[in-house]
């Protein structure tokens, strides 16, 4: 690529296409235990073998009837002849008659209507019925939810707990699943302590670890954890080589412009930069490259703009190199119950909460939005966009990203 042909602050939107284009989804597929496939990606379309139902079943407990049989019963009333509990097989139902029958059962051979138990009346070895019955009522047909040859669960969807149950009830008990990529993560800073270690005057506790770490663990990646990487050279050299033993790598710290970030020249060094500097905030030094072939996204250091960024552009990254066909990132339009009357020169990711005002759904942002404030993260249950260039008055419609459908 030409450097002198990019611009100082490449857009999000060209940045996402340039990343999306060059992902390979992984190839590698494993069979799992369904109780064991929960965030994983499917690898084939997986087809039914079976109608689901599998036969004409009671949406009640009631009785089963053929319904022109009521209409010439003396008041109205049949015999019963058969009682059918869920779970067993029953027979032809007798003309004339009604049978007993409860939710789940199968329906027998000559009924066409089930009547809710509520509305019929038993009268000494028979069943007073209502005046009203409708062919069909309180009938699950065979095949209602499912037929056979049915596509259950397509290729490329990630298992959700309904995706788990729809699959049991068709029969499934292992499933072939994409291989959970491994990420390799690195942390670069000599200021950084571990979380439990004394903490010397000038150094921070390593928090973009534990929440990167937190981050992709809810999305179902392995990880490999390189721990705190020294500012030298030769320290994010050798770290980074290691970390060519996984699929793709994620650090974060080390590519801004200081004399102490190596980690953009070291993936110069030892790969190529594809994307560097985003004109985003928070976020602005975040890059994008390989280090000997291995996909490599490094996050600012920042607390904030390591979450937002990672939330941004290597979660849909990941989620498509792990052969997810929809990673897209959910959003919806919500008034704000804030103004923001700054317009920036980068499109802004500030941290909110959606909650109920006067009655509405509306977002309010936290009153810091520094990407040092990590609080913040905690306080906000997603993210507002304010595109470049914009201002947002109290009322104004804006777009929020939830932090529930970015952590899945």
């Amino acid at each position: 690529m030409n450097r002198k042909s990019r611009p100082v602050l490449m857009p999000l939107e060209q940045a996402m296409q340039r990343l999306m284009s060059d992902v390979e989804p992984t190839q590698s597929v494993i069979e799992l235990p369904l109780s064991e496939c929960l965030g994983k990606v499917v690898a084939t379309d997986v087809l039914s073998d079976v109608d689901v139902p599998p036969a004409d079943n009671s949406a009640m407990d009631g009785y089963c009837l053929a319904a022109d049989d009521a209409l010439s019963a003396a008041n109205r009333v049949l015999p019963l002849s058969q009682r059918i509990p869920a779970g067993s097989v029953p027979q032809p139902l007798v003309s004339g008659t009604v049978a007993r029958i409860f939710t789940g059962a199968e329906v027998p051979e000559g009924a066409n209507v089930v009547v809710m138990q509520e509305n019929c009346r038993v009268v000494g070895g028979g069943v007073e019925l209502p005046e009203c019955l409708t062919v069909g009522d309180n009938i699950r047909k065979q095949g209602q939810d499912i037929c056979k040859g049915d596509i259950v669960v397509p290729k490329g969807r990630r298992v959700r707990p309904q995706e788990m149950g729809l699959l049991a009830s068709v029969g499934i008990s292992t499933l072939a699943v994409y291989r959970p990529l491994t990420v390799a993560l690195l942390s670069t800073g000599d200021e950084l302590v571990e979380p439990g270690e004394p903490l010397p005057v000038g150094s921070i506790y390593n928090s973009n670890r534990y929440t990167l770490l937190g981050l992709l663990r809810a999305l179902n990646f392995t990880t490999l954890d390189l721990g705190i990487v020294a500012d030298t050279p030769e320290a994010t050299e050798s770290a980074l080589l290691k970390a060519t033993e996984a699929d793709c790598i994620v650090s974060s710290g080390g590519v801004s412009v200081g004399e102490e970030d190596h980690v953009k020249n070291a993936i110069e060094k030892l790969g190529q930069l594809e994307l560097w500097k985003l004109a985003i905030k928070p976020g602005k030094p975040f890059a994008f490259g390989d280090v000997k072939g291995t996909p490599f996204l490094a996050l600012p250091g920042n607390p904030v703009a390591a979450f937002a960024t990672f939330l941004l552009l290597c979660r849909p990254y990941l989620l498509k190199k792990q052969g997810d066909e929809n990673p897209d990132t959910v959003s919806f339009t919500l008034p704000a119950n804030f103004s923001h009357s700054k317009p920036g020169t980068r499109q802004e990711y500030l941290r909110a909460r959606s909650e109920i005002v006067d009655g509405e759904i509306r977002v309010s942002v936290y009153p810091n939005q520094s990407s040092g404030v990590l609080s913040s993260t905690c306080w906000g249950n997603g993210l507002v966009v304010v595109p470049i260039g914009k201002t947002i008055q109290r009322g104004e419609a804006v777009t929020f990203l939830p932090y529930r459908d970015l952590l899945f």
